[in-house]
């Protein structure tokens, strides 16, 4: 083993072993890493800023020292002086790698952008935010009868709006009378009231009939993504939806590499709250510009996030959701000031509101799926998949709702897998096998054509084709397996085996090629055997939190299914059932809610009784911890054939019929039916 030192990029999760002294963006290039440079490595264009990465990094077996990377160097130094560099930011071309180290490439530095799917969902909301507009007329000072403006603005209030009280804090108090008298003692003023009973929070005044409208910010904060809605406070209209990369990831592409991150490097957890706290501010400062509004006037957010986010997001360490009983440090609902979380990118006043947890590993974004799609007054069994690095599953009726997470970790969006990525245009997302030639056609992120349509290469040109992202490789799975080059312990053939070419060696293993662009510079797309084990993995956990469920109901089937997350979106409900991620039920009976987690976090945004029902509900959930239950090894394991061992699928065998190869040919199957059983 080379004793060269390794080195891990984030968030494509792409390592390799590279002499002392190599720059960081050479070794980017010849793994494939997606880091933009543009002036030749001269440390003129800054387009390959990366961020290492510093301490015990378990999930990656990587110990990273402070002197991991050469020094600042004077080309650093200069651009820094003259352009500014980031806290902690180098320049790819100029940082020589030492030592063991893990780098981070932030999206600007990303050539192909990062593809955040969680666009907002189309649904009609009774509007009846926290946060509402007032236009009072106020009295005027007199000498005769001495009373504050804060007292008579209260007065006003009471009498033409039926408010009893009002409060205020002392950066508002500052600004009252200029605002007064600006306005001739006419003032529009934006109350908070969450809990009926409290005094309204004056959260910002303006003079005259302000006509500029008021928003709010509805976040969905993922381990992997964070998406956001801006929300008009009086419309319910979604003014713009945009979403950025979880910089936490460079800290552990899954929730318990965090975890265990935080464990292992003092003052880690205050890393990752500062890097979310940041990324938070940068995305209200962009959504606010793209839709062309004063950032002051977002004067309310929800947020929605699973309970190591949410620990993280609020300055707690995680590390007791790190192994059993999984204590959270606070599961009720929160109301906060927004300084209070260092959001400085909207409305100095703003109030944030975050729902209640449902348990130690089943977090606020799962109550905002519960409070969407509302499971609980379903006729029938409906079962709920918010898929994501940590799925979280709710099956329920008008009788009763349970819910669990599972571990699926981060394979289902293109992570630990050979030629995996993000979403983003280049990227396949859609693959079909001949299941007679055994030739693929594909479509990337990007492009309406499939691989093998006229204009194809032409409308690939400027993105060309970069890897396959997490419903390329779910359904690439699936179609190597109907097409009979896999077999349903998850073992590829060999080209002997399966008459394909495309069965290429790879060690004692067979990789399936998809796409080889080594001829144009481009790269080599393929599905590996370690690739499949990683998505056999990913899936069991699935489906093994999902048939826990139904044991607690005790039942063999379910009425019908929901994928919720802007992956779930993405999905072919085909596929997935070929791969045995969900149970078996009538293909038709398989929907998307699109992002349930964003559209839940909106409904809170704009209507606070509803923040009322979901804390109610989520008390009455019951719970099932998957970490500790014994059946869940059980099922996890029947779930590793694809689709499954023992579950038959006859809903699936209706419409697909699935090939029996066996590539086992000498008791463990790593060959992929290469080697011969040798004679005893």
């Amino acid at each position: 083993m080379s004793n060269d030192p390794l080195v891990v990029f984030t968030p494509s999760g792409k390592r390799g072993r590279f002499p002392v002294g190599t720059p960081v963006l050479t070794a980017a290039r010849q793994l494939g890493v997606d880091l933009d440079s543009v002036c030749g490595g001269r440390g003129i264009c800054s387009k390959c800023q990366i961020t290492p990465g510093y301490g015990e990094f378990s999930k990656h077996g990587v110990t990273v020292h402070a002197d991991a990377l050469s020094a600042w160097n004077a080309v650093e130094a200069r651009y820094d002086e003259k352009r500014g560099l980031k806290p902690g930011r180098r320049l790819g071309c100029q940082a020589q790698i030492l030592r063991d180290v893990v780098i981070d490439v932030p999206p600007e530095s990303q050539v192909h952008k990062q593809v955040v799917r969680k666009a907002a969902s189309a649904r009609v909301i009774e509007m009846d935010p926290a946060t509402k507009l007032y236009f009072v007329e106020v009295e005027e000072p007199d000498m005769h009868e001495p009373t504050g403006d804060m007292e008579r603005l209260a007065r006003a209030l009471r009498r033409e709006w039926d408010i009893p009280e009002i409060r205020a804090d002392l950066s508002l108090l500052a600004k009252l009378q200029p605002v007064l008298r600006k306005g001739r003692f006419q003032v529009t003023v934006a109350l908070h009231r969450d809990h009926a009973g409290d005094p309204a929070q004056v959260l910002e005044i303006w003079p005259g009939l302000h006509e500029g409208g008021l928003y709010g910010l509805a976040i969905d904060l993922g381990s992997t993504t964070i998406a956001a809605h801006l929300t008009d406070l009086e419309t319910g209209e979604v003014k713009a939806s945009s979403g950025i990369m979880n910089p936490q990831i460079r800290f552990g592409e899954d929730l318990m590499s965090r975890v265990s991150y935080a464990m292992m490097n003092p003052g880690g957890n205050k890393e990752m709250t500062a890097a979310v706290r940041d990324a938070i501010n940068t995305l209200a400062a962009e959504i606010a510009k793209e839709a062309a509004i004063d950032a002051a006037l977002i004067v309310e957010t929800v947020i929605v996030c699973n309970p190591v986010m949410h620990h993280l997001l609020l300055g707690i360490d995680p590390v007791e959701l790190g192994q059993a009983p999984f204590a959270l440090a606070l599961s009720s609902s929160l109301a906060l000031d927004a300084r209070q979380l260092d959001l400085a990118a909207i409305n100095p006043r703003a109030r944030v509101y975050i729902l209640p947890c449902v348990a130690g590993h089943v977090g606020a974004d799962c109550a905002a799926v519960a409070l969407s799609e509302e499971p609980g007054k379903s006729e029938d069994l409906v079962l709920i998949i918010d898929v994501g690095t940590n799925a979280e599953i709710l099956l329920g009726d008008k009788s009763r709702v349970l819910a669990c997470s599972s571990p699926t970790g981060p394979a289902f969006e293109g992570a630990q897998i050979s030629s995996g990525q993000r979403a983003a245009p280049g990227a396949i997302e859609a693959i079909r096998i001949d299941p007679v030639t055994k030739e693929p056609r594909f479509r990337v992120i990007g492009c309406e054509l499939w691989s093998d349509e006229a204009g194809f290469a032409e409308a690939t040109e400027a993105s060309g084709i970069t890897g396959i992202c997490g419903s390329g490789i779910i359904e690439a799975v699936a179609e190597l397996r109907m097409a009979g080059l896999l077999d349903e312990s998850g073992l590829l053939g060999s080209a002997e085996a399966t008459g394909t070419a495309r069965m290429i060696p790879e060690g004692r293993t067979h990789a399936y090629l998809i796409h080889d662009g080594s001829a144009t510079g481009g790269p080599v797309i393929t599905v590996t055997q370690g690739d499949i084990r990683a998505i056999q993995l990913a899936k069991s956990a699935l489906y093994a939190g999902a048939r826990l469920l139904m044991d607690e109901r005790g039942v063999d089937n379910v009425d019908r299914v929901v994928l919720a997350g802007a992956f779930g979106a993405h999905i072919s409900p085909l596929h997935a059932m070929v791969l045995g991620m969900i149970p078996d039920v009538p293909l038709e009976r398989v929907t998307s809610a699109g992002n349930a987690a964003g559209t839940g976090a909106r409904i809170a945004l704009c209507n606070v009784a509803a923040r009322r029902e979901i804390e109610r509900v989520v008390g009455e959930i019951t719970k099932v911890e998957t970490a500790i239950e014994p059946r869940f090894q059980e099922h996890f394991v029947a779930a590793n054939a694809i689709p499954h061992k023992t579950d038959p699928f006859a809903e699936l065998a209706k419409i697909v019929t699935l090939p029996s190869p066996n590539f086992n040919t000498h008791g463990d199957g790593s060959d992929g039916g290469r080697r011969k059983r040798r004679r005893g």
